[in-house]
């Protein structure tokens, strides 16, 4: 019915076999920002929201939240991960998230890259609410993926 490899031949939803694919190293790198007052970045960045440490609580939920994809997208493969990174920058305006994912294994790591940006950029959100209700996320996109049949991708300039 469809060369879409998520469908059946009856179009019905399914998880896609891995079982016969190659295991290789496999990384992926993602990127997003939440926009903000200057007074809710400089609380972030001087320590001062009264949830606590917004950039060590964001960290940690991103990297947790990596490892728990397969429970939030639908026909994501459990995966071993080896490695999750993910590097909070503050600004005068916000929060710059970037996430690394990587594991030796059948399929990629790209959504895993993605959701913990996206749940760490949330987090930062929850943390601040008080301060700034008005923080717009967004920009949430992947930069670089490596490994697997298709090789090496990189994100064009801009976008």
């Amino acid at each position: 019915m469809t060369d879409l490899t998520h469908l059946d031949d009856t179009g019905a939803a399914r998880m896609v076999d891995v079982g016969a694919k190659a295991e290789t190293q496999r990384e992926a790198t993602a990127t997003g920002r939440i926009d903000m007052s200057e007074a809710a970045a400089a609380a972030i960045r001087d320590g001062l929201v009264k949830k606590g440490d917004v950039l060590a609580v964001a960290r940690i939920a991103g990297i947790l939240a990596a490892k728990k994809t397969s429970d939030l997208i639908p026909l994501c493969h459990p995966l071993a991960i080896s490695k999750v990174t993910l590097d909070l920058v503050p600004d005068e305006t916000g929060v710059t998230a970037t996430a690394t994912v990587a594991l030796t294994g059948r399929t990629g790591v790209e959504m895993e890259a993605l959701t913990a940006v996206s749940v760490a950029l949330l987090t930062v959100y929850d943390m601040a609410k008080a301060i700034d209700k008005d923080m717009r996320i967004g920009g949430i996109r992947l930069l670089a993926k490596t490994g697997g049949k298709s090789g090496e991708w990189t994100a064009q300039t801009g976008g």
